[in-house]
């Protein structure tokens, strides 16, 4: 299909997605061996980064991962053989499509639900609670954002535009698909529990368990 062609025409243009992998497995906190493959881990918590930038998608537990193929060997990743098990529980959490974790950064009112409004008054003084902030501006349009001042920029050349959340949170998740040498990135796994709560972490790949804590 067309835009399937595009939408690969586009990734490429974007380079490697994923994250770069480490010299070796055992760099990482977590790490053990499968078959023809070694494999490291780290729990991130609610973090991923990329680019220098560092965001956090706080409905999700991200792990870092990076599988590394013997010389001559292939990996097929597929999100699909992972899993993880939070305080020994039997039944596992698997990762959500790095698309899904990309909506819900850009609308994160889909997940906090409609905002809720009050009214009150104090003789003629009239208070609402949870409406936006009106503009000062008149004709209600927002205020002109400042200029930057020559301090904040000397050189005068424009800085590379930051990549956002839902932008990054893509790039840098772990690539799918046939790889010949060392390949990493983030998995996200949903979850709205309390990270206090969980006292023990476990990947789950095939045959290997990670201890990620």
């Amino acid at each position: 299909m067309r835009w399937i062609s595009l939408f690969c025409c586009a990734a490429a243009a974007l380079g490697q997605p994923g994250t770069d992998p480490k010299a070796k497995a055992e760099d990482y906190e977590a790490h053990g061996r499968s078959k023809d493959l070694a494999i490291g881990a780290e729990y991130m918590i609610h973090s991923f980064s990329g680019q220098g930038q560092t965001y956090i998608a706080k409905d999700f537990l991200v792990v870092e991962v990076a599988l590394y193929p013997l010389k001559g060997q292939r990996v097929d990743v597929n999100e699909g053989r992972f899993a993880l098990r939070i305080n020994g529980k039997k039944q596992a959490l698997t990762p959500a499509p790095p698309q899904m974790v990309a909506t819900t950064l850009q609308h994160p009112e889909w997940q906090t639900g409609p905002r809720l409004e009050g009214g009150g008054g104090l003789g003629n003084a009239g208070v609402i609670l949870g409406r936006p902030v009106p503009s000062q501006v008149p004709g209600g349009q927002r205020p002109p954002a400042p200029l930057p001042s020559p301090a904040d920029n000397p050189t005068g050349v424009e800085s590379e535009p930051r990549v956002k959340a839902p932008e990054l949170v893509v790039q840098v998740a772990l690539p799918e698909g046939p790889h010949s040498g060392p390949v990493s990135g983030f998995l996200y796994f949903p979850y709205k529990g309390k990270t206090t709560s969980i006292k023990s972490l476990e990947l789950l790949y095939e045959d290997v368990v990670l201890q990620l804590m």
